[in-house]
């Protein structure tokens, strides 16, 4: 049964721990209307529900959700990436454009789900000896780097490498409200050698970043990671699109993308 549209505003507004009271003196909507609203005993406008929801920094994909269950039609459109017949192929040419121009540095870009949509060629040499099945498609990259068959034992930080990515995910969780992303992330805390966030107790006192170190062959590679979204973005598909760009930490690094181990 499709939850009332009051019900799902008031869990959003919990989910901002925010009271009715609050959100109406930061949006300027009496808490009578708010309440009313929340308990079904008022329809929102299609313009309230998008004025709320752009307030309390609900996700498009939820927005669309909200107006549905208001019986209103969706305020966001939710195009396929391959798409060519819109400005689809724009974000496409731009994720295409951002990964050639990125190498000899590796580049994925996820989706909501964390499965991969596209990467560079420079990506192999992080999943070399990586299980196949893990890439068959859809490749997800949080299970590509922390399953057992995955990048797991070539990551020599995996502790600090696995709370970082938690933590990542438990905040997107908080965000967005996804079943799906609370099933991957029981199952990344499955993974042996995977450390709850609060549990990470690697020293990295006066560092400037915590990086990725990770064996390949004969060498050790460190990176940075880069997240990038697109601000602007009024599509579904476009505005859960997350680029993940690593970097050379050291100079070892570098000159290891360059010249392959003998």
């Amino acid at each position: 049964m499709q939850p009332a549209v009051g019900d799902m505003l008031r869990e959003w507004r919990k989910r901002r721990h925010l009271s009715q009271l609050e959100l109406s003196a930061r949006t300027g909507v009496s808490s009578r209307h708010l309440s009313y609203i929340e308990t079904g005993r008022s329809r929102p406008s299609r313009q309230m529900i998008l004025y709320l929801t752009e307030y309390l920094g609900v996700p498009l994909r939820e927005r669309n959700a909200l107006l549905l269950a208001a019986q209103y039609a969706p305020a966001y459109s939710h195009r396929a990436l391959d798409d060519n017949a819109s400005d689809m192929r724009y974000v496409r040419e731009a994720v295409e454009r951002l990964l050639a121009s990125h190498g000899p540095y590796p580049a994925f870009v996820i989706d909501r789900q964390w499965d991969v949509v596209a990467r560079n060629e420079s990506t192999a040499l992080l999943v070399e000896d990586v299980a196949p099945e893990l890439l068959i498609p859809p490749v997800n990259a949080l299970r590509l780097a922390l399953h057992p068959s995955g990048l797991a034992p070539r990551i020599v930080n995996l502790a600090e490498w696995s709370a970082y990515l938690l933590r990542r995910l438990d905040h997107q969780i908080l965000a967005n409200a996804d079943a799906g992303l609370t099933k991957l992330a029981d199952e990344a805390r499955s993974y042996p050698g995977v450390v709850e966030p609060d549990q990470e107790t690697a020293n990295l006192t006066g560092q400037v970043f915590a990086p990725l170190r990770i064996m390949s062959g004969c060498r050790e590679l460190r990176f940075l990671n880069m997240v990038a979204t697109f601000g602007t973005a009024l599509d579904v598909t476009a505005a859960e699109l997350v680029i993940e760009a690593f970097y050379p930490a050291d100079p070892a690094t570098s000159q290891a993308l360059e010249k392959p181990c003998k």
